[in-house]
C-alpha cells in the first residue's frame, strides 16, 4: 500500500470502494504545520466519469486498484472516441477524446511503446512511454550557426502541442520529446 506522497498522475486507486484515476495532484505545505504535506488529488471513476476531489495527508496509505496495461498502437479517429489496437490480439479498446486529452499531445500514427490501462477490462487511460518522436510542423526559421547559443524558439509540432527548440532546429525536423515533461530532448 503506497502512501499519498508516493501516487503519481494517472495511477489507479481505489477510493470508497470505487476505482478512481488520478488526473492531478498539488501539494502544499501550509504554515505552521511541522512537515505535514497536504496531497490534494483530482481524481475521475473509471464507470461513470464522476469527478472528486479529495486532499490526503503525506502519510495516508491508499490501494492501488487491480489494473491491467496491455500494449497498443494508434488505430483511427472516430468522432469524438480515438481508437487503439491491442498489438497482440488486435482487441480495439475506445476511449473518449475528454479523458485521454493529455497524453493525445504525444501521440500520433508513428508512436511507439504505447500502453492502454485496463481495469476490469475496460481502457481506462493511455501511459506513454518516457520519450516519443514527432515532427515539427510550424517554427520561426532556423539560425544558421546557433547551434553554439542556448537560447530557444517555440516549434508546433504536427499533434498541436508546443514545445520549446534550439534556434538551430527547422521545420520538418523529427525530435525526441520527453513526455513526463514536455521538453525537447534531441533531434531523432
Amino acid at each position: 500500500m503506497p502512501k499519498a506522497s508516493e501516487i503519481k498522475k494517472h495511477a489507479a486507486i481505489e477510493y470508497n470502494g470505487r476505482v478512481m484515476i488520478v488526473r492531478d495532484i498539488e501539494r502544499s505545505v501550509p504554515q505552521g504545520r511541522a512537515g505535514g504535506s497536504l496531497y490534494r488529488m483530482r481524481m475521475y471513476d473509471v464507470v461513470d466519469g464522476g469527478k472528486v476531489d479529495e486532499t490526503f495527508k503525506a502519510e495516508d496509505m491508499l490501494n492501488f486498484a487491480d489494473l491491467q496495461r496491455r500494449p497498443v498502437m494508434f488505430s483511427y479517429v472516430d468522432g469524438d472516441e480515438y481508437i487503439f489496437m491491442d498489438e497482440e490480439d488486435y482487441t480495439p479498446y475506445h476511449m473518449h477524446k475528454d479523458s485521454i486529452a493529455e497524453q493525445l499531445l504525444f501521440i500520433d500514427e508513428s508512436t511507439k511503446g504505447v500502453q492502454a490501462v485496463l481495469v476490469e477490462g475496460r481502457p481506462v487511460s493511455v501511459d506513454l512511454p518516457t520519450s516519443v518522436e514527432l515532427v515539427i510542423e510550424d517554427t520561426s526559421p532556423s539560425i544558421k550557426g546557433a547551434s553554439a547559443s542556448a537560447r530557444t524558439k517555440p516549434a508546433t509540432l504536427t499533434t498541436g502541442l508546443v514545445v520549446q527548440v534550439p534556434e538551430h532546429i527547422s521545420a520538418g525536423d523529427k525530435i525526441k520529446i520527453n513526455t513526463a515533461e514536455s521538453k525537447f530532448i534531441s533531434r531523432a
